[in-house]
C-alpha cells in the first residue's frame, strides 16, 4: 500500500485514524497527550474536593483534634499565671509550644485555617443539596415498576372491587398515612420519609450556626474576676476587676451597667462519712442594682445572677481574718479583713498582710510592715503534728504570723501579687532571744512586735469572701439553639427511612381485580414489610379478598440486594 493510500485512509477515519499512525513517537506526542486542566480546571477540582462530604468530615475531625492541646495545655486567654508556671516548669517544651501556638490554640493561625475551611466546606455542601432537596419536594413520586413482585416487600390478592375503586381507596389510605401519593396509570405511587434529608440538612446548618456562634462569642465576649469580702461591693467598670479579658471586637462601653454587694456567704459541709468536707450549701446572698432598682438574689454554683446580657457566677470561697495593726505609740495604722487564698479542699489558706502607709518606727521614721499569714479554719490541735486544716468550716480557727519590716516595694512601678510579700528589701523581726519572730494565734490574741515596733491583733471576727466571674457571652444562646437543632437533625437522619409504596389494581383475565402492593426503601429495614402488611390489611376494608381467593399473604421479607436490583 502506498503512502498516499495510507494518508487517505487516515483522513477517512478522522481523529481516531490519526492515532493509528506509524509515525515516530516524537511526532505523535501532541496527539496522544491528555488535556491539561488549566487554572480554572484546578480551581473547580479544588472546590469539588473542599465541598465534598468526605473533606467536611475530615476537617471536623481535625477541628476536634486541634482542640485537644487547648484542653490539656494552659491557655493565655484563660489564665496567664498558669501559662507562666507551665513555662517555668517546662523549659524544653516551651519554645516548641510557642512556635506551634499551643498557648493560644483557639486564636492560632492553624486552628483558624481549619475553622474557616470547615465553614466554607459546610456551606458548599449545603447549598447544592438544598436545591436538590427542593427539587425532590416539587417532583412527583416515580411510577410503579412493571414487575412489582421483584421488589423486597411484596403482597397480592384478588378482589371483586373495581380497579378504579381500589386505586381511589389506596390513594386515600396512603395520603391519610402522610405519604405523598398520586395515581399514575393503573397504579398509585406514594413516597414518604423526606424528613430524613431535611434532618441531614438541618444537622449541617446547625453546625454552621454553632461555628458562627463560637466566632461571635470569641470576638465580642468579656470575662473578668472579682474577689469580694462580706460587706463589700462591686461596680461593673473596668477598674473594679481583679482580672479582665475580652474579645478583639468588644468595647468597654458595652459593659452592662450594674453593681452588687455581697451581703453574706453561707457554706455548710458534710461532717461524717467518706464525703466528709464535701460542700452541701454553697451560696452567696447579694443585693444588686440596675437602672436605679435595688433587688436581692442568691447566687449558687451553676445558678448565676443574670443582669441584662451579663452573668455573675460564684466560683470560689475562702476566709478573710480581721486584723488590727498598731505602731509603737498605740496608733492604729491598719484595720480590716484580709482575704487569704485556699491551698487545699479544707481551705487551709495563705496570704500577706501589708501595711503600706501611716506606720512609723520607734524613732519616728516611715517604714512599711508585712506579715506572712497561714490560716486554718479548723486546727488539729497543739502537738498534732500538722498545721493544715482538718475541716472546711470555721470550727477552730488559728492563724500563724511571721512579721517583716522595711520596704514592700509597692512603689517600684512593677506589678506585685497582693497575696505575696516581696522580701527583697524587708527584714524579719527578731524576738529577745535572737530568733525569728513567729506566732500561732487564736482569735482575740495579739502578737507584740519587738523593740517597741507595735503589735498586730487577730480579731475575733473572721469574715468570708467569695470570688465571682462576671461574663458576657453573646453567642451562648445561638450555640445552644444550634446544638439542639444538630441533635434533632442527626436523630431524624438516622431514624427516619425514605421509602416508596406502589399499589397496582388491574382487571384479570377472569374479570376479577388483581391487587398488587410493593415497597422499596432507600436502605434495608425490617419495618418496611411490617408497614406494607399493615397497609394491605387496611386496604382490604375497601378491597376485600374475593370469596374464592386466598387470604392476603404477608409481605415478603426483604430480598437480597442482588435480587432487588434485577
Amino acid at each position: 500500500m502506498s503512502k498516499t493510500d495510507t494518508t487517505e485512509q487516515q483522513d477517512n477515519l478522522g481523529e481516531a485514524g490519526a492515532q493509528l499512525s506509524t509515525a515516530p513517537v516524537e511526532e505523535r506526542a501532541s496527539v496522544i497527550g491528555g488535556p491539561t486542566l488549566g487554572v480554572v480546571g484546578w480551581v473547580r477540582w479544588f472546590w469539588r474536593q473542599l465541598t465534598s462530604m468526605r473533606v467536611a468530615l475530615i476537617l471536623l475531625f481535625m477541628l476536634s483534634l486541634g482542640a485537644v492541646p487547648g484542653s490539656l495545655i494552659p491557655q493565655t486567654s484563660a489564665d496567664e499565671l498558669k501559662v507562666q508556671a507551665f513555662k517555668d516548669a517546662h523549659k524544653t517544651l516551651t519554645p516548641l509550644y510557642e512556635k506551634l501556638q499551643f498557648f493560644d490554640v483557639y486564636s492560632s493561625v492553624w486552628f483558624s485555617a481549619i475553622y474557616i475551611l470547615l465553614f466554607v466546606s459546610l456551606i458548599g455542601c449545603i447549598v447544592p443539596r438544598s436545591w436538590q432537596f427542593v427539587g425532590q419536594l416539587r417532583s412527583r413520586p416515580p411510577g410503579a415498576p412493571k414487575r412489582l413482585d421483584r421488589l423486597p416487600a411484596y403482597t397480592t390478592w384478588r378482589t371483586e372491587a373495581e380497579p378504579e375503586q381500589v386505586r381511589e381507596a389506596a390513594l386515600t389510605l396512603l395520603k391519610g398515612r402522610r405519604f405523598r401519593a398520586l395515581t399514575a396509570g393503573d397504579a398509585v405511587a406514594a413516597e414518604k420519609g423526606y424528613l430524613r434529608e431535611a434532618g441531614n440538612l438541618a444537622f449541617h446548618v446547625a453546625l454552621i450556626v454553632m461555628l458562627v456562634a463560637f466566632a461571635w462569642g470569641q470576638l465580642f465576649k468579656s470575662e473578668g474576676g472579682k474577689l469580694i469580702v462580706e460587706g463589700d461591693g462591686f461596680s461593673n467598670t473596668l477598674t473594679q476587676y481583679d482580672d479582665f479579658k475580652s474579645g478583639s471586637q468588644f468595647g468597654i462601653d458595652e459593659l452592662e451597667p450594674f453593681s452588687f454587694k455581697l451581703d453574706s456567704f453561707n457554706g455548710t459541709y458534710e461532717k461524717n462519712g467518706p464525703q466528709r468536707g464535701t460542700p452541701r450549701t454553697f451560696e452567696a446572698a447579694v443585693s444588686y442594682s440596675q437602672g436605679g432598682t435595688d433587688k436581692k438574689a442568691v447566687i449558687r454554683v451553676n445558678e448565676p445572677l443574670e443582669v441584662g446580657d451579663s452573668k455573675v457566677y460564684l466560683i470560689a470561697h475562702g476566709y478573710a481574718p480581721v486584723v488590727t495593726v498598731k505602731d509603737g505609740r498605740g496608733k492604729t495604722v491598719f484595720h480590716g479583713a484580709v482575704p487569704l487564698l485556699p491551698i487545699d479542699n479544707n481551705i487551709t489558706s495563705t496570704g500577706a498582710i501589708k501595711v503600706m502607709d501611716g506606720y512609723r518606727d520607734k524613732n519616728g521614721k516611715k517604714e512599711q510592715l508585712g506579715f506572712q499569714a497561714f490560716f486554718v479554719p479548723t486546727f488539729a490541735g497543739a502537738g498534732a503534728g500538722t498545721m493544715f486544716s482538718q475541716f472546711p468550716a470555721l470550727d477552730f480557727p488559728v492563724m500563724a504570723l511571721t512579721g517583716f519590716h522595711g520596704d514592700l516595694r509597692v512603689n517600684s512601678g512593677l506589678p506585685q501579687n497582693v497575696y505575696q510579700l516581696d522580701k527583697s528589701k524587708m527584714k524579719q523581726f527578731m524576738d529577745a532571744s535572737g530568733n525569728k519572730l513567729a506566732q500561732r494565734m487564736l482569735p482575740g490574741e495579739t502578737m507584740t512586735l519587738p523593740d517597741g515596733a507595735g503589735s498586730i491583733t487577730f480579731e475575733k471576727d473572721v469574715k468570708e469572701w467569695a470570688s465571682f466571674q462576671i461574663s458576657q457571652q453573646p453567642g451562648n444562646g445561638l450555640a445552644l439553639a444550634g446544638a439542639i437543632a444538630a441533635i434533632a437533625g442527626l436523630t431524624g437522619s438516622l431514624f427516619i427511612q425514605r421509602r416508596r409504596i406502589w399499589v397496582r389494581a388491574v382487571r384479570g383475565e377472569d374479570g376479577v381485580t388483581v391487587v398488587e402492593m410493593a415497597g422499596l426503601g432507600r436502605s434495608e429495614s425490617a419495618k418496611l414489610p411490617e408497614e406494607l402488611g399493615d397497609l394491605a390489611v387496611a386496604l382490604t376494608a375497601d378491597a376485600p379478598p374475593a370469596p374464592d381467593a386466598a387470604p392476603v399473604p404477608p409481605a415478603e421479607d426483604p430480598a437480597p440486594s442482588g435480587e432487588a436490583d434485577k
